[in-house]
């Protein structure tokens, strides 16, 4: 059974409104909850991705991004980004002092992403298996083409394209 979520409520200028709500409820017009992704990629310029549980919450045994979820009362973007990547697929990293790469608005959602530059070994990862069963590198084609035949979250393909534009900025190397 999955353990309920609060989170903060934000306003459209990224303010704290001081307001929560519980996972599953409707957040009202106007108001935003935080959510967070941090991405992998390696020296060659693949992406670590990862394959929802089966039972997941939210595409079942679809593939994406590294790690994300939404940033539960009181925590920052950094320390829910740290969080997600840890808890679900082993990654220990600091992002304390990091600054998003890129930010979205997506109807009640502000979407922070984080692009983290290392090397793993996709099988020594200690994934969470109430999340994720598996994980592997792909390219930004591989991962277009899984967005058209269904088996990759339904994402627009811009922001793919944009995310691997991003990572030969600055990124977080840990």
């Amino acid at each position: 059974m999955q353990q309920s979520e609060t989170w903060d409520l934000y306003d459209k200028f990224r303010n704290v409104t001081g307001k929560t709500i519980e996972r599953g409820e409707n957040i009202p017009y106007g108001l935003y909850h935080l959510v967070v992704f941090a991405i992998v990629f390696n020296s060659t310029g693949e992406l670590l991705i990862q394959r929802r549980a089966s039972d997941a919450i939210g595409w079942p045994g679809l593939w994406d991004f590294t790690a994300g979820g939404s940033a539960c009362v009181g925590e920052t973007s950094q320390e829910a980004a740290q969080r997600e990547l840890f808890e679900e697929v082993g990654v220990s990293c600091d992002l304390s002092d990091a600054r998003p790469h890129f930010t979205t608005y997506d109807q009640s959602m502000i979407v922070d992403y984080y692009i983290i530059k290392q090397d793993l070994d996709p099988f020594k990862l200690a994934l969470q298996a109430e999340e994720v069963q598996a994980v592997r590198w792909a390219g930004k084609e591989e991962i277009l083409r899984m967005i058209d035949d269904g088996t990759f979250v339904p994402l627009k393909k811009g922001l793919v394209e944009f995310t691997f534009d991003m990572r030969l900025g600055h990124g977080v190397t840990t």
